[in-house]
């Protein structure tokens, strides 16, 4: 079943919105994040049931909002090999564009071996003028130990963001979905169809209402990072043996050969 934005819109617009100003407090720098992979029918069925629990973000007047974001890592991709190597403790570089308000970040996430979140980020000038920014190499040195210098660009994304909070404004619920990758290593393009990504961000194991009905769904927890699967999609020499049943299952959710290499 192919669902159009249209169909995940007119379920947005039923929802109260709320501001960027009005989330201020919920910041979730330091949070325990659970990942699910669905499809757009899952998405919309999913909507209908939160419509009374959940806000909508909205800016400028925008309930579904591009993002674009470009990963960093070095010659040997130390940083994709420590998440395909399934280690507790790893980190990324990227640089995101909210493209809606033309804000730029560079940013550092580093995951603990207990599941736990921390994220780093300053303003950039721009996605190709961030390395001039005062604090960025600092700010990578300090958080993964590499010199910013000896990272470079290997692949970017592009994706659509709806993000949720309940009323209790204790959690975020981001939504993403047109998920595009392009590889700057190989010149590879690849887009994922019908793929949804729900990321649930709260402070750690309190309660969340979204939980028990994506669970009715049959939506269910899994580790998916974009950067990863959009690294492996696009580059049939990177080992990925470890990626492939989260490969196997976007070909599923996709209903046609999703994968047209060796994995």
């Amino acid at each position: 079943m192919t669902i159009s934005d249209k169909e995940i819109q007119s379920r947005l617009d039923l929802m109260q919105p709320i501001t960027l100003e009005e989330m201020s407090g919920i910041r979730l720098m330091n949070r325990l994040d659970t990942k699910y992979v669905a499809s757009k029918a899952q998405l919309v069925q999913l909507l209908d049931m939160l419509r009374s629990e959940y806000y909508v973000q909205e800016t400028l007047g925008r309930r579904i909002i591009p993002y674009l974001t470009t990963y960093y890592d070095t010659e040997d991709h130390f940083m994709y090999m420590m998440h395909h190597n399934k280690r507790a403790r790893r980190m990324k570089v990227r640089v995101r564009t909210y493209v809606a308000s033309e804000i730029t970040f560079l940013e550092v996430k580093n995951k603990n071996n207990h599941a736990r979140t921390k994220k780093k980020r300053i303003e950039v000038e721009s996605q190709d003028c961030f390395r001039d920014t005062v604090g960025a190499h600092e700010l990578v040195q300090c958080k993964t130990g590499l010199n910013l210098d000896y990272l470079g660009a290997v692949v970017r994304n592009q994706f659509d963001r709806v993000t949720l909070v309940n009323r209790a404004k204790t959690e975020r619920l981001t939504i993403d979905f047109n998920v595009r990758f392009h590889n700057f290593e190989t010149g590879n393009d690849h887009a994922t169809d019908q793929l949804v990504i729900i990321e649930l961000k709260r402070d750690g194991n309190v309660f969340s209402p979204v939980c028990n009905k994506l669970k009715a769904l049959h939506i269910h927890p899994t580790g998916f990072s974009k950067c990863c699967i959009g690294m492996a999609l696009t580059d049939p020499e990177l080992k990925q043996n470890n990626f492939k049943p989260k490969l196997r299952n976007l070909e599923k959710i996709n209903g046609r050969h999703f994968i047209d290499h060796e994995i």
